[in-house]
């Protein structure tokens, strides 16, 4: 099980600095996987900081954000989604890697070893080089990988649009280190990788000069995101961009970049988001004829088509002008403030949740993602002034307030789950008289003055509750731990 002390382990210097792949191999050498730290976790508090900041930048040099706030929710929300499947099981990257390197290593690296720890660096950013190219030219795996590239925006939001489904596809290509280095190692630079890429999603920073030659940078990888042609299947890199000069996918940044995919999907629907490309090619695989059509369909790139090359035409790709206006949300300015609003009680919910795995009941997890997921579709579609957003977000305020009152969500501020209790309480006492023995003339007894109910509320609560639900302490010493390492 990973050890609570390892997960805290990670000073404010340490978590900046592995946003940049600054760290040193003796501070990061374990010799567990259960050791290793959640380093992007970590990272999150560094995430917001360098979001703001760069959004302060924006406005100082250019007057105006980096994006659009319904496009910024609409990216955020994706990275939401694709962490949900951690909250039950361990990444398939390294639980995969884990099987190989019990039942199968050639041979035993030492994981304290700094030898270990670059060649480690350097097979992962191959690996990854690799499969990101597939991503882009094999159809079925683009279709996870193509939710990244949806946004028509550049900024350092759009690089926590991931794919809930790319994992399932990313492990294959690491499964060769797996013969000789200690998965230790590999669960740190797995995660170190992804981390780098987070910062080189911004417009702020223009060249970093000689680094250019070597590492993946803001103008390579604005390259990568464009639909100009020439940018096409070009820079895969993660964080060395020598991969891509020495297999031939390397291109400079020099006309202006237009970003998005060539066929802008046009919405803010996290479903949508995800999952279109899969409805796309189910749909083409059933009007293909011929068996190896089909097969190709999925296999080949995502341009491809009978008679056509295996990437496709380049000329089919549509050019662009210059004067594309992304998509943005037509709703009111109040409706907007609205969703930021919901979006952030919602991700509240989903810190706390994470927080929490371990306390929680599978039952109560399920219905804390379904109510997250509900609350981003229902973001998205008031967000795309859909026709059904209103009846959508009154089934999600129900559905809340259903979770409240069944004891599987709780405010976040405590004087607030007061204010809570005291409703919920004095109405199951309307209904139910015999049952409750709290009511409106003890508040006086219960409530100490400050911020929190006294302890005799507290007390009398935890009995007025009694048939209504098991309390949480109870529940935290029956129920067995578990563990969900997540890298």
């Amino acid at each position: 099980m990973r050890s609570p002390e390892a997960q805290d382990n990670v000073s404010v210097s340490q978590g900046m600095r592995t946003l940049f792949y600054m760290m040193k191999p003796s501070e990061t050498a374990f010799q567990t996987v259960e050791e290793v730290p959640d380093y992007v976790k970590k990272a999150t508090p560094f995430f917001i900081f360098l979001i703001l900041l760069e959004l302060v930048i924006s406005w100082i040099l250019k007057g105006k954000p980096s994006g659009h706030l319904d496009d910024a929710l609409t990216s955020v929300s994706a990275g939401v989604v694709s962490r949900l499947p951690s909250l039950f099981f361990r990444s398939l990257e390294v639980t995969s890697y884990i099987y190989i390197w019990e039942n199968y290593r050639l041979l035993e690296l030492p994981w304290d070893s700094p030898w270990t720890w670059y060649l480690t660096f350097l097979g992962v950013d191959f690996g990854y080089y690799w499969f990101h190219r597939m991503a882009h030219e094999i159809n079925i795996i683009w279709a996870a990988h193509q939710a990244h590239h949806s946004s028509e925006a550049y900024n350092l939001s759009t690089a926590l649009r991931q794919s809930v489904l790319q994992q399932y596809s990313s492990w294959v290509f690491y499964c060769p280190l797996a013969l000789f280095i200690p998965p230790s190692v590999f669960a740190v630079h797995i995660q170190f990788n992804l981390l780098y890429q987070f910062w080189i999603h911004t417009e702020v920073i223009r060249t970093l000069g000689p680094l250019e030659l070597v590492l993946n940078t803001p103008s390579h990888h604005r390259v990568h995101h464009g639909r100009n042609r020439y940018c096409i299947d070009k820079n895969y890199a993660g964080t060395l961009i020598i991969w891509d000069r020495i297999f031939g996918t390397f291109e400079a940044e020099n006309e202006h970049v237009i970003y998005g995919l060539t066929h802008p999907i046009s919405t803010f629907e996290p479903f949508k988001v995800q999952f279109h490309h899969l409805l796309y090619i189910w749909t083409t695989f059933w009007n293909t004829p011929g068996f190896c059509h089909k097969f190709s369909v999925l296999f080949k790139g995502p341009g491809w088509g009978p008679g056509k090359p295996r990437l496709g035409l380049s000329e089919e790709i549509p050019e662009v002008t210059g004067k594309e206006v992304p998509f943005s949300s037509s709703a009111s300015q109040l409706l907007k403030i609205y969703t930021v609003l919901q979006f952030a009680v919602m991700l509240g919910f989903y810190e706390e949740t994470f927080a929490n795995t371990v306390v929680l009941s599978q039952v109560t997890l399920l219905l804390r993602v379904f109510f997250i997921i509900l609350t981003l579709t229902s973001i998205g579609l008031l967000l795309d002034q859909r026709p059904k957003a209103a009846t959508v977000e009154t089934l999600r305020c129900l559905f809340f307030l259903t979770l409240y009152r069944s004891g599987h969500l709780k405010p976040l501020i405590p004087s607030l789950s007061f204010v809570f209790e005291v409703v919920i309480l004095n109405t199951q006492q309307q209904k139910e008289p015999e049952e409750t023995t709290f009511s409106r003339e003890k508040w006086s007894q219960y409530w100490d003055g400050a911020t929190h109910p006294s302890k005799k509320f507290n007390e009398e609560l935890s009995l007025s509750k009694g048939r209504a639900g098991t309390k949480i302490g109870q529940r935290m010493k029956e129920r067995p731990s578990r563990d969900f390492p997540t890298v």
